[in-house]
C-alpha cells in the first residue's frame, strides 16, 4: 500500500521547477494543503483535489503547526489522499519534522519529494554561485528565526562571523538588526559584500547588491522589500553582474495580461515566459459546446453533398470532431471531402486525428484561405497531403457552383463566407462552439489595469477585443494593446481603441516577438 501523504517540495516560485516525481503525486492527490510560498499554479497538477490553503502572510490567517499535522491526519483518517505543497525544499527550514513525526505518530505513511531551495535557485536565477573555486569552497545555510522560548541561540555568530565561505540566511527580514549586528560583532567584517534577494525565480525577482552593514537598512519596512527574501553573504554575490541572465531578458519587469480562453492561454503564455513577461491572466470570453446540436448533426449526416470542409481555428477542428464521434462516425465518413484549414496550428489540430489539409492558408486568416480557394488553381497546395488528394484542382474562377461547408463559432466576421460566395461559391456555415463573453473581471486584475499598473494587454480575436472594451471601458487607455492581426487593428479602431503593435504575422509567437521589441508598429 502506498503512502497517503506526500510532503512536496514546491521550490523556489516558478512553477516550472516542480519535479516530475511532485506533479505525478498532485496528481494523485485527493485534497492539497499548501502554503503561501507556494505557487498557486502549482495546483493545476491537482485536478480535481479540494485545495486547502494552510496561510499565506498579509492575506489570510497562518495556520498554527499542530492545526496543519491534524488536517493531514484528519483528511488521511477520511479516507483521502493527502499532497502536502510546501515552499522549496522540505528539509530546508520547512519544519518537516515535525509533521513526520505526527505522521508516525498516528500510524500515516508518508513520502517526501524534495525541491529545489532558495538558495541553490540563487545560483542559476540570480547569477550568485554559492561556491566558487577561488571565492568559496564551502556554503552554510542560516536561519534568521530560531524557535521562540530557546533559552540561548544555537547559532554560534563567532564560528559564522570566520566561516570559510558563503553564508545564506533565510527568514531574517524581521530580525535582520539582530543577526547583522550579530555576524558584525563576532568579527565579520562591515563592508562584506551582500545580496538581498526577494522572490527567486518569479518575474519580479528582485536583487539588491549590498554591503553587510548596509542589509538592516534596506530590509526595513519602509522600504517594503517583503518576504521571501534571502540574504547572501560573501564574495561570491560580486559575480552576479557577471553571471545574470534571468533579469537582463526582454520582458523583465514587464506585465502582460493574456485574454485568451483560459485552455488556450498557455501557446501565448509560453512564449511570453521564456522572454521574462509577468504573466496575468484575465479571459474575455469562455469556449463552450453547443446546447442544440441539431444544425451540426445535419450537416455531418449530408457531410458528403459538400466540396470543402473549411476549418478557420482548432477550436472549430476539436468541436467539430468531438460531435462527430458522438454520433457514431469517424474520419471515414469524411472520404470525399476536401479539408481546408486556416494556418499551421489548424493544419496541426487535424492531425490529431490523423487528418491533413489539402489546403492549408499560409496567411493565417480567414482572407488569405478565401483567395486560396477562390484562386485554386494558381495558388499551390501547402500541404503534404496535396499530392495524395482528389479531384485535380479548380482553375482560376472555377469555384462556381463549389459546395463549401465552413466550421465555425457562433459569432465573428462573415469575411470567409462573403468572399467565396462573391466568387460563386455556395457555402453554408455552421457553428460548432459558442462564445461567451466574461461579465466580471477578477478585482485584482481590474485595479491594476485601472492603476496604469499593467503593461500589455494582448487581444487575439474581434470578439475578445469586444469583450475587453465591455469589460475595461477607457481603462484600457492606460495599457498598450498588443494585436495579432490586421483585421483585430481595425476592430479595436472602429471601437475608439488604437493598438501599440501588431503581430508580423497572426501566430502567438510573432505576437509575443512582437510584444518584446516593444517598438509601435501600428501606424
Amino acid at each position: 500500500m502506498g503512502p497517503s501523504v506526500y510532503l512536496i517540495g514546491a521550490g523556489p516560485g516558478d512553477p516550472g521547477l516542480l519535479t516530475l516525481r511532485g506533479a505525478e503525486c498532485l496528481r494523485r492527490a485527493d485534497v492539497v494543503l499548501y502554503d503561501g510560498l507556494s505557487n498557486p499554479r502549482l495546483l493545476d497538477h491537482a485536478v480535481g483535489a479540494e485545495r486547502i490553503c494552510v496561510g499565506k502572510h498579509g492575506q489570510s490567517t497562518i495556520w498554527s503547526q499542530e492545526q496543519i499535522n491534524a488536517e493531514m491526519i484528519r483528511q488521511v483518517r477520511a479516507g483521502r489522499r493527502v499532497a502536502r505543497l510546501k515552499g522549496g525544499d522540505p528539509a530546508v527550514f520547512a519544519r518537516t519534522a515535525e509533521e513526520v513525526e505526527a505522521l508516525r505518530q498516528a500510524g500515516i505513511r508518508f513520502e517526501i519529494i524534495p525541491g529545489i531551495t532558495a538558495a541553490l535557485a540563487a545560483g542559476s536565477y540570480a547569477g550568485i554561485p554559492l561556491t566558487h573555486r577561488r571565492h568559496a569552497s564551502a556554503v552554510a545555510l542560516v536561519t534568521g528565526q530560531e524557535e521562540p522560548g530557546k533559552s540561548r541561540s544555537a547559532l554560534d555568530w563567532v564560528a559564522l562571523a570566520r566561516f570559510p565561505g558563503t553564508l545564506v540566511v533565510y527568514m531574517g527580514v524581521t530580525t535582520v538588526r539582530d543577526w547583522t549586528t550579530a555576524l558584525i560583532t563576532a568579527g565579520k567584517p562591515p563592508d562584506t559584500p551582500a545580496s538581498i534577494l526577494r522572490r527567486c525565480s518569479m518575474p519580479d525577482q528582485r536583487s539588491i547588491p549590498c554591503r553587510l552593514d548596509q542589509v538592516a537598512e534596506l530590509l526595513t519596512p519602509a522600504t517594503k522589500v517583503r518576504p521571501p527574501v534571502i540574504v547572501i553573504i560573501g564574495e561570491v554575490t560580486r559575480l552576479a553582474s557577471e553571471m545574470s541572465w534571468f533579469d537582463n531578458r526582454p520582458l523583465f519587469g514587464q506585465s502582460v495580461l493574456i485574454t485568451r480562453s483560459e485552455h488556450q492561454a498557455d501557446e501565448l503564455a509560453s512564449p511570453l515566459a521564456d522572454l521574462g513577461a509577468e504573466l496575468l491572466t484575465q479571459p474575455a470570453i469562455e469556449i463552450s459546446a453547443l446546447v442544440d446540436f441539431s444544425d451540426l448533426d445535419t450537416q455531418i449526416e449530408t457531410l458528403r453533398s459538400y466540396d470543402w470542409l473549411v476549418f478557420t481555428s482548432r477550436n472549430g477542428v476539436r468541436h467539430f470532431f468531438e460531435r462527430l464521434f458522438a454520433v457514431g462516425k469517424d474520419a471515414r465518413h469524411l472520404a470525399g471531402v476536401r479539408l481546408a484549414a486556416v494556418g499551421k496550428r489548424t493544419g496541426a489540430a487535424l492531425s490529431e486525428y490523423h487528418l491533413r489539409p489539402d489546403l492549408e492558408a499560409a496567411g493565417m486568416n480567414a482572407e488569405s484561405l478565401a483567395d486560396q480557394l477562390t484562386h485554386h488553381g494558381t495558388a499551390p497546395l501547402t500541404s503534404p497531403a496535396a499530392e495524395f488528394s482528389a479531384p485535380d484542382p479548380v482553375a482560376p474562377g472555377r469555384n462556381l457552383g463549389q459546395q463549401v461547408l465552413w466550421v465555425r463559432a457562433d459569432r465573428g466576421p462573415d469575411t470567409l463566407a462573403d468572399r467565396l460566395r462573391a466568387a460563386g461559391a455556395v457555402v453554408r456555415s455552421v457553428v460548432a462552439y459558442r462564445h461567451r463573453d466574461i461579465t466580471e473581471a477578477d478585482p485584482p486584475i481590474r485595479s491594476r489595469l485601472a492603476a496604469g499598473q499593467i503593461d500589455w494587454v494582448t487581444v487575439t480575436s474581434d470578439a475578445i477585443a469586444k469583450s475587453l472594451i465591455r469589460l475595461f471601458g477607457d481603462d484600457l487607455r492606460r495599457t498598450k494593446l498588443a494585436s495579432l492581426s490586421p483585421g483585430i487593428t481595425r476592430t479595436l479602431a472602429e471601437l475608439g481603441h488604437e493598438a501599440s503593435i501588431q503581430a508580423a504575422i497572426p501566430t502567438m509567437d510573432a505576437l509575443a516577438t512582437a510584444i518584446a521589441e516593444g517598438e509601435e508598429t501600428v501606424s
